[in-house]
C-alpha cells in the first residue's frame, strides 16, 4: 500500500472511529459524516483530501474499514469506534467458530478474564483463522484463539456482522475460548 494510502486510512480510522472532533467533525447517531464536511474539514486542518482519494481510500482498504452512504454523500467507519455510535447492526447467527488475533503477551489475560471490549463498542471477532492471524500480527508474532461462537450463541450471546464480515459481540467468557493456535501452528493451519 502506498504511504499516502496508509496516512489516508490511519486519519480516517481516527477522526472516523476515535475523535472527530480533532478536525470539527461531529458524527451523526449511526456514526455517518456528510462527505463535504470531512473533506473541508481536512483541508482546513492540513490534511487535504480529494474527493477521488477518499473514495479510494474507501475501496481499496484492505479491511473495508469504512463505507459510503448509497448516495455517496456520506461516510462512516464500519466499526471499532471508540466514540458513541448506533451502527444499527442486526444480531445474527455466527458460525460454529470464529477466531480472535492477538499477541502471546495478552493470553495470560484473556485466559483469566476473556475477551473484553475494553474501550470499543464490541469484541471483534475474524471468520477464518488467516484474517485473525493478520490482526494479531500487528502487534507482533500472532496467536489465534478459537471461539466456540455457536455454542455461545446458543445460550442466548448476541453477535452482530459489520459490513465488512468482521463478528461482533459483547464479551467473550474464558469458557468459550477453546483453542490457541501460535504462530508456529499457523502456516499448517493456513494450509487446510
Amino acid at each position: 500500500m502506498p504511504d499516502r494510502t496508509v496516512k489516508i486510512s490511519k486519519f480516517l480510522s481516527l477522526v472516523l472511529r476515535h475523535k472527530p472532533e480533532t478536525i470539527g467533525l461531529t458524527l451523526d447517531p449511526a456514526g455517518w459524516v456528510s462527505v463535504v464536511e470531512l473533506l473541508r474539514a481536512c483541508e482546513k486542518h492540513d490534511f487535504p483530501l480529494s474527493r477521488e482519494e477518499l473514495e479510494a481510500g474507501v475501496a481499496t482498504n484492505d479491511k473495508q474499514r469504512f463505507s459510503l452512504s448509497e448516495d455517496g454523500q456520506r461516510i462512516r467507519a464500519n466499526q471499532g469506534h471508540s466514540v458513541e455510535v448506533e451502527l444499527g447492526y442486526q444480531p445474527a447467527e455466527p458460525p460454529e467458530f470464529l477466531y480472535h488475533g492477538t499477541v502471546e503477551r495478552f493470553v495470560p489475560s484473556i485466559r483469566a478474564k476473556g475477551l473484553l471490549k475494553g474501550q470499543r463498542h464490541h469484541v471483534h471477532l475474524s471468520p477464518d483463522i488467516t484474517t485473525a492471524a493478520k490482526v494479531g500480527s500487528r502487534r507482533g508474532k500472532p496467536v489465534i484463539l478459537t471461539v466456540s461462537s455457536g455454542r455461545m450463541y446458543r445460550a442466548g450471546y448476541r453477535f452482530y456482522q459489520s459490513a465488512n464480515g468482521v463478528w461482533l459481540t459483547d464479551r467473550v467468557p474464558t469458557t468459550y475460548i477453546t483453542e490457541e493456535i501460535v504462530n508456529s501452528q499457523l502456516s499448517i493451519a493456513n494450509k487446510d
